[in-house]
């Protein structure tokens, strides 16, 4: 069995509308439901916003279903100069950079929650970008992009992939981490912030269509 996690509200409404499933069952982060894709029985679980949620729900989905295999569909934000909106990344490598060790080595701590990811041979059943991925519990901070960039190499950030991957990695279980890019943050500002979540939502219905268009690929 295949567990397919989301992590945002808008990304699990946009699931819903994609997918139309008869029922959903509850669990302590959100809605769940089971289908078969491929006639390959899958479950898709809502583990909500946030490394919080995303290690928690991650553990939870491990020890409740004992899925074979986890599917991170998502958004991310793209940086200026190395991404543009629909790019589909799969991620090669995640790392928090909201980490702040006073008492240590800051690095030794980065390196500790960073996790690598198997993501198999190509070709792929989309056109993805490979590419590390940063997390932290907020939105790209227009003044953190240059860093992203030069310290971390990464080309898009997100909040929950580094908690998922993490996770996985501590269980020994396999995980694809698929995000699409949905909006693009340079040092001057993030191009949708002033829209509030209307913006958002709309550039991730597109995202999520993709991604979840594409599962039948990825699980083949």
């Amino acid at each position: 069995m295949i567990a397919v996690l989301i992590s945002a509200n808008s990304e699990w409404r946009a699931v819903l509308d994609l997918l139309d499933p008869t029922s959903c069952l509850k669990s302590p982060f959100g809605e769940y439901f089971h289908t078969r894709v491929n006639n390959q029985p899958v479950l898709f679980f809502q583990g909500g916003w946030g490394k919080v949620s995303a290690a928690a729900s991650t553990q939870y989905v491990i020890d409740n279903f004992n899925p074979d295999m986890l599917i991170n569909l998502g958004t991310c934000g793209g940086l200026r100069g190395q991404a543009k909106v629909g790019d589909i990344l799969l991620v090669t490598e995640t790392a928090y950079y909201d980490i702040h060790e006073r008492m240590g080595d800051p690095e030794e701590a980065i390196r500790f929650y960073s996790a690598k990811l198997d993501i198999g041979e190509p070709p792929y059943p989309i056109p993805v970008r490979l590419a590390p991925l940063a997390s932290a519990d907020e939105d790209i901070d227009p003044q953190k992009v240059e860093m992203l960039i030069r310290k971390f190499g990464v080309v898009a950030a997100d909040w929950e992939s580094g908690a998922i991957a993490w996770v996985a990695k501590r269980n020994g279980m396999k995980c694809t981490i698929l995000r699409g890019v949905t909006d693009v943050v340079s040092s001057v500002g993030g191009e949708i912030y002033d829209d509030g979540a209307v913006g958002f939502d709309e550039r991730a219905k597109m995202i999520m269509k993709t991604l979840v268009d594409s599962l039948p690929g990825w699980i083949h």
